[in-house]
Order: structure tokens, then sequence, then C-alpha cells
């Protein structure tokens, strides 16, 4: 007997199955229930739901054989599992991979064999829905297609336990992470210079740190007991809680303030005091985080400077009143810009960390086009990192090239005459990746004048799932959810456009008007679901006779339309040649579970030829009249008007 080779994943596929913990397990309904379906669907008397082990072959499910498993070498499923379609073995004792096969010349006696791989997520096969037969014999196609239905629900059980396995882990690998981050900040907290302290909402210590205590001559319990509302010098307090109740309203995000703290022996000392809240997923307030810094010697030594400086300014004082109001004037003006100096920087760093930050990409351009900014999001979206990006030409990084050209002319326009039609607007433009891959933004471009230069900036926003829904409404505005064919509301956008085609090139239009005879027989026979699967399967074949210039529609219930096109002057024939193939069609039996059902058509036919006037409602009446005309004539029956 010929050795099976093995998969080129074999390594990854024997530990991804081992992870699932399939092997080895209990029956499980879910698995049983699609092996029983095979054995009655198809007429076999083996179902099997089989994983291949290193050794051996496991089922997992089992109908027809009283074994668990069988050694990987006799294993069938060895050899499926190696084909990305299913393997079918009509009589195993000719097949020259089988013949020596001890599950071919001894119990139980397989000749007919039929698989489909089971596969994970990624596509692995780790084994296979089998269909097995002491008889040869031949699947037909549609008995093949629902054995791979059937074993795309077994793949789908395998997945999901993968999804949940992937899932554990990730939370274990997150709860690892916040465990780490926890213990990092202990301590950072236990052994920080500086005081830190985790304040209650109303003022209570909930955590300090030894530095604190240290500070304030409190031990932890003592402070515990306290607020720090009441170790505050009551001069210091109500500014001290303007700026809390600030941080509470959501006005400002953290603060800063020196202030004095009133030692456990009373003595006050200087600190330098920093807080932030900390919110919970509902946006309510937690606790604050404050860090509290001894400034009390810089504190005095300020204070003795001031002293020295106010004795100094005296005696310039008295020597010259004039140098005085001097010094006074440039003391003032150096303070002055120095507050603005830091305020500018300060603004400048906010401003940094805004646009570094922001969830759209910014994007800065001086006017020969070169990029000088480049944010987080726009290297996440464009794939360019601010590195590569600074200093090379926009439109090279993201614009596609028919589009480049009025990208250039259009900063032209605006630098040499300020006229402009996209600044200031928000504009959707595609816009192309790192790995040339197309996407739709949103754009909002700016002009600065600065230094004489002019600066385009831009944010861009990627709206790529919102083009996606949009599409997706778009597209079930116009189809029908059952079959996926044009609705009536697509046929009555299409009859227009065919008309115009017609008066255009001088070819005529036909209409057919289908209704199903015999439909709700079938419907109340068989049941909804049934009805539904024949209407599907009747859409199938109304499609697979048209040409590719006509169209077929589902106006609801049993109702169908065929749009014909492109007919000749003396066409009538040729559209009544196409509905009697589309009848024929729909007469043939309906497999319905493992029964057939019949059903039949009346077909009514309208016309538009160049040179005649209808309108769309009034070509679907016709042929909607001519229908019924049909219906009355005995059905099953064509009538043209």
């Amino acid at each position: 007997m010929p050795q099976t080779a093995l998969p080129t994943d074999e390594t990854e596929r024997l530990a991804l199955l081992d992870s699932l913990n399939l092997l080895d397990t209990l029956a499980e309904p879910a698995f049983d229930h699609i092996t029983r379906l095979v054995t009655r669907i198809l007429h076999v008397p083996i179902a099997l739901v089989s994983l291949v082990d290193t050794n051996r072959q496991w089922f997992k499910s089992c109908i027809g054989l009283n074994v668990t498993e069988t050694p990987r070498e006799f294993a069938f499923c060895a050899h499926t599992i190696l084909q990305d379609s299913p393997m079918t073995v009509e009589d195993a004792s000719k097949d020259p991979r089988f013949t020596d096969n001890l599950l071919v010349k001894s119990a139980p006696n397989i000749r007919f064999y039929a698989g489909v791989p089971i596969r994970t997520c990624g596509g692995i096969a780790l084994g296979t829905l089998c269909a097995i037969d002491s008889q040869p014999r031949t699947l037909t196609q549609d008995e093949l297609d629902i054995l791979i239905d059937l074993a795309e629900l077994v793949s789908k059980e395998i997945q999901q336990r993968e999804a949940n396995l992937l899932a554990r882990r990730h939370i274990d690998r997150t709860k690892t992470a916040i465990q780490d981050s926890e213990a990092r900040f202990r301590s950072i907290f236990e052994r920080a210079g500086a005081g830190i302290a985790i304040v209650a909402p109303d003022g209570g210590w909930i955590s300090v740190n030894d530095a604190l205590c240290e500070i304030v001559g409190y031990s932890q319990d003592e402070l515990a007991r306290l607020t720090f509302q009441d170790i505050t010098h009551p001069e210091d307090l109500d500014g001290d809680l303007n700026f809390l109740q600030q941080l509470i309203a959501g006005t400002i995000d953290s603060y800063q303030l020196d202030k004095r703290y009133l030692r456990k022996n009373g003595d006050a000392v200087w600190i330098r005091l920093s807080v932030t809240k900390q919110v919970n997923d509902d946006n309510q307030l937690e606790y604050f985080v404050a860090v509290i810094n001894d400034i009390h010697a810089r504190k005095k030594a300020e204070a003795s400077l001031a002293a020295l400086r106010r004795d100094l300014e005296k005696r310039v004082e008295e020597r010259t009143l004039s140098l005085r109001t001097a010094n006074e004037k440039l003391s003032s003006s150096m303070a002055q810009q120095a507050h603005f100096q830091q305020a500018l920087l300060k603004r400048e760093a906010e401003l940094s960390a805004v646009l570094e930050n922001a969830n759209d990409a910014y994007v800065c351009i001086d006017q020969a086009g070169v990029v000088s900014a480049w944010n987080r999001q726009a290297q996440e979206t464009f794939g360019w990192t601010a590195e590569e990006a600074i200093g090379c030409c926009l439109d090279v990084l993201i614009i596609p090239l028919p589009m480049r050209e009025a990208h250039h002319s259009g900063m032209r326009r605006y630098l040499s005459s300020g006229q402009t039609k996209v600044l200031n607007q928000r504009l959707e433009l595609p816009a192309i990746r790192r790995d040339g891959t197309t996407l739709p933004v949103e754009v909002r471009i700016r002009a600065i004048e600065l230094d004489g230069q002019t600066i385009f900036s831009a944010f861009l926003h990627d709206i790529t799932e919102r083009k996606l829904a949009e599409e997706a409404r778009e597209r079930e505005a116009r189809h029908d959810s059952l079959t996926g064919l044009p609705n009536r509301r697509a046929l009555f956008e299409m009859l227009p456009q065919a008309i115009a085609r017609s008066d255009r090139n001088g070819k005529g239009v036909a209409l057919l008007f289908l209704d199903l005879d015999g439909f709700k027989a079938v419907n109340d026979a068989w049941g909804h679901e049934a009805g539904d699967n024949l209407l599907v399967e009747i859409a199938r074949r109304l499609s697979d006779c048209i040409r590719q210039t006509d169209s077929v529609a589902r106006l609801g219930g049993d109702e169908f339309t065929v749009l014909l096109e492109g007919l000749s002057i003396t066409g009538r024939n040729d559209a009544i040649d196409i509905a009697e193939k589309l009848l024929a069609s729909i007469q043939e039996p309906v497999l319905l579970g493992t029964a057939s059902a019949h059903v039949s058509a009346s077909i009514g036919i309208a016309f538009h030829f160049p040179g005649t006037k209808v309108s769309p409602d009034q070509l679907v009446k016709t042929a909607d009249t001519a229908m019924y005309e049909a219906k009355r004539a005995g059905k099953s029956t064509i009538c043209v008007q």
C-alpha cells in the first residue's frame, strides 16, 4: 500500500488540533446531528467526523462503526486533507492507493468513500466529514454539494472553538499585562522621592506613600482618618477647592499650585501640588491622584531673596527715583516677555500633542508640495513613517496618479490668484497607501500665510467603512434579499435606461412577466422554507437561461420579470423562443430534500420598438395583462401582447 504524504503544515496542524481539546472527548450533538444527516441524505451506512492525529484518525462523531479510531496508515481521510477539494473514491478495491488497505480487504469492507476537508479559521485541514459505503457507487453533483455544505457546518463549529481559544489566550495576556502594570505602579508609588496619594472624591486619603508621610509628619494610619482639607492651611484652602471643582466639572484636565500643609506639630510646610482625576467607564469620578513635592526650603530662600530685593530697591529708590522707575519698567517688560514666551512654548507643545494624537491624519506641505508635518495617524492610514514622509512631495506619497495634475494646477492657481475650489470645505477624494491600495478619505484643507510663505494643512479621515456601509445599503435597497436578484425598484430604474438605449441603437426591448403556477401548493404542503428554496432555484434557472445583456428581477412573491434587449425589428419570435426556454427550465423537477416538486409558469410578453412611445409603467402593465391572459388560457402558457 503506497505511503501517504504529510501536509506541508503538519507541525502547526497537530499543535492546533491538540490545543482545541477535541481529541478523546465525549460525543457532542452538534457533530452527531450532522453525521446523521449525511447517512439519511446520501443513503450511506457510515458517516464520520474524522480528526487526523499523528499516528491515528480519531472519530469525533461516528455513525455506522463501533470503533473510535483507526491507524493513520489506513485512513482515507489522511489523503483527503492533502487536497483543496473533496475526495471521492467510487470503488476502493480498484483504486491502487487502497487495494491493499486493511479497511478495504476486511470489515468494514470500504468500497465507496467521499470526504470533504474540515478547516480552521486559517484554512488548516484538521480532518474530514466523510460518507462510506460497502458498495461501489457514484455521487451526483447535488449530493456532493450537500456533503460540502455539511462539512462547512462542521468547520464553523470547530472555528468557533478556535475563536474561543484565541479569546481566552488574549484575556490571559491582558490580565498578565495589567498585573505587571499594577506592580510597576506600586513600586514607583512606594519608592518615589515625591509624595504620592490617592484621594477620595470627598478629600479622604485612600492611599499615601512614605514620602508624603515624611513631609506632613503623620503616619499612614493617621492620614487615613483625615482629609486633605484637615491639613491644608486655611488661607490656601479656597484656592485649592476652586481648582478641584473645575477638575470635577471637566473644564480642566489637571491643575498645579503651590500651597501650605500644616504638619502634625503645627508647623506650615510649603509644597507644590499636582492633581489629576481618574474616572470609570461611565465617566464617573473614582478618585484623584496627587503628587506632592516639598518646596519649603526653596520658599524660604525665595522669601529671603525677596527681603533682600526689597532692601536693595529701597536703597536704589533713595538714590534716584528715575532710576527706580526705569528699573521697574524694565523688570515688568522682561517678566511680561518671559510670560508670553512661556505661554507660547506651552501652547506650541499642547498643539503639537493634539495634532500628533489626533484621530485624523494631519499633513502639512509648503507651497512646493513638500511635506513638513506628518502625524501618527497619517502613518497608520497611509503606511509611511514621519521620517520617510517629511521632505518628500505629497503627490508621490498619497495622491493617485490620475489626480496629480489637478493637484498641481490647483496649487498654482491659488498661489498666483488666490482662487480655489477646495479650501475650507469637506471633500471626499481617493488616496493611495504605501502598498498601492486605494482608500476613500474625507479631506479638509486650509492655507496659512507664514513669513511670506503659504503653508497648506489638511486633516484626512479614512471613510472606507462608511463607504462600504453606503454601498451595502444601496445594494440592499435594489436587490431581493432571498434570491439576490434585482427587485421592483431596480427594475423600474433599468426600464427607462433600456428604452432609451433601444431608441438610440434601433433595437427592440421585450419584458417577460412570469407568475409561477403551482407555487402556493408547494408552499402550503412543504412549508415556507421549502417555498423559499424553490424560489431561489427558479431564480437561478432563469439567470442561467438568459444572455449577458438581459436581466432577471423578482417583483415579490412568485412573480419574476425578464428584460430582453437588443432584439431585431422582427425579434418577437426571439423573445418567444427565450420564453419557451424559460418555461421548459421552470418545469424541470425541483429537488426539495429527498423529494421533488413540480411547478410551471404563465408568461406574458410586452414589446417596445424604436418609434413607439411607451413608458416603463405601461410596459410592465402590458406584460402583466398578457400574463393574466396566459393564466386564463390554462396556465403553463405564453401570451404576447
